[in-house]
């Protein structure tokens, strides 16, 4: 199968820690190479953000990131890019009348690549042509985000508005977890045009390390380790508060906190002195080290030389470090919000707490600081995550869902209300 794939600010190529580079870059990149493996060539779409980048650049056998002319080519913030989806969409539309090109289904990564994708496939010159069906995954939805971050959600305004016509308009929507396919239905979405399909983690890159032997000494901090963008609703303030109730327990815990800026930038960054004014206020200082950004090629080694994960966001639509924590075998301690009420099975293979709740990470912490049962989350995490998120099993089940729309899609080929070549989707403003 052709597959095309619309990933229109989170390049496969990106740098992750940086703005607006997280994980989405890793699931649309692992997932276009475990497709190629599968024998199906990939082409990534993503927007241009610097002229000096090649128009094709291979990602692995059978997998090219392309990059398209969409708006200035520098560095925008995804939160900037809806006027300049009419354009991309335009600019595939015109590559797409080469059927060399001319991919057998479009998958759409964030709301915005939709948009570009039923531009770039529903005009009305396209008659006549086979149709191209669009697959949808939003890997964040705007209804959420509004309800959680209110007045601070920098989304455009008719982002909630236009992912609803995504919705009614697409072929398919590929939801993460269960608890996104309730948003979904919320927001009009027909049950027939839904279909879960987690995101995943390399197996074979995230495993469990080799017996720790500083597991044998009680005497050392247990490492609890908080992994991502360095942002407020992450909630690494709440592990920070669930320090401080902890006191002088034994173990102690020594939490790391990954992300954000380089090392040397650290102190620059407003919410790392944020997050250690906080520390010090608790009296806790002493026990939070920042590590700053991590590659991702060395996050692996990272879960290996801690013992716990927290995971505590305000809200999370997936998150992709749960995954990657159980497939190295490690417990989580995770916000019961989101992709992570799938993800992290409460007491099998690690601890659900209610968001922004000190108490209750506090009261994991102590739970886990019983080692025999810490091992006994971890070992039941790694089961879980070889049986349901490795990427053979996602990709297997991603084509499945290509398959079933390009069968469908000659039977639905009827023009959905979108606009004709000369219509503008959005405005410059941001509304239809």
């Amino acid at each position: 199968m052709k597959i095309g794939m619309i990933s229109e600010h989170a390049s496969p190529l990106a740098v992750l820690g940086e703005a607006d580079a997280g994980g989405q870059n890793v699931h649309v990149a692992a997932l276009a190479q475990r497709l190629a493996a599968d024998g199906h060539t990939v082409d990534v779409y993503t927007r241009r953000d610097d002229p000096a980048l090649p128009d094709r650049v291979p990602l692995t056998d059978g997998v090219d990131v392309v990059h398209v002319s969409a708006g200035p080519p520098e560095r925008l913030p995804k939160d900037d890019l809806l006027r300049w989806m009419d354009q991309f969409g335009d600019e595939l539309a015109a590559r797409f009348t080469d059927p060399e090109v001319r991919p057998d289904v479009l998958h759409a990564h964030f709301w915005m690549s939709g948009l570009a994708a039923l531009r770039a496939t529903r005009r009305a010159d396209d008659v006549g042509r086979p149709a191209v069906p669009v697959v949808q995954t939003f890997h964040a939805l705007g209804s959420v985000k509004r309800r959680y971050q209110g007045a601070a959600d920098t989304s455009p305004a008719a982002r909630i508005g236009l992912e609803r016509t995504l919705c009614a308009d697409v072929d398919l929507v590929i939801a993460t977890c269960q608890d996104e396919v309730r948003e979904l239905r919320r927001m009009g979405a027909r049950e027939d045009r839904v279909r879960v399909v987690p995101c995943g983690v390399d197996l074979g890159v995230f495993t469990p390390g080799t017996a720790r032997t500083h597991q044998e000494d009680e005497d050392r901090p247990l490492r609890l380790l908080s992994l991502g963008r360095l942002v407020e609703r992450k909630g690494v303030a709440t592990v920070v508060e669930a320090l401080a109730r902890i006191g002088d327990q034994v173990p102690p815990v020594e939490l790391l906190v990954a992300g954000g800026p380089p090392l040397g930038e650290l102190d620059r960054d407003p919410e790392v002195g944020r997050l250690r004014a906080r520390a010090e206020q608790l009296g806790v200082g002493d026990r939070v080290r920042f590590l700053g950004a991590v590659s991702h090629e060395d996050v692996p080694n990272l879960l290996r030389d801690v013992d716990i994960v927290a995971c505590t966001p305000w809200y999370e639509p997936f998150g992709i470090v749960p995954l990657e924590a159980a497939a190295c075998g490690l417990p989580v301690i995770a916000s019961a919000v989101g992709g992570m009420l799938d993800t992290v099975v409460h007491e099998r293979t690690g601890l659900l707490v209610p968001p922004r709740d000190p108490a209750a990470v506090a009261d994991a912490l102590l739970r886990l600081s019983d080692r025999r049962f810490r091992l006994r989350l971890g070992a039941g995490a790694r089961v879980r995550a070889e049986r349901r998120y490795g990427w053979v099993s996602v990709a297997r089940e991603t084509a499945e869902a290509y398959a079933e729309v390009v069968s469908s899609s000659s039977a639905r080929r009827a023009l959905p209300r979108w606009p004709a070549t000369d219509a503008p989707l959005v405005s410059a403003g941001g509304t239809r």
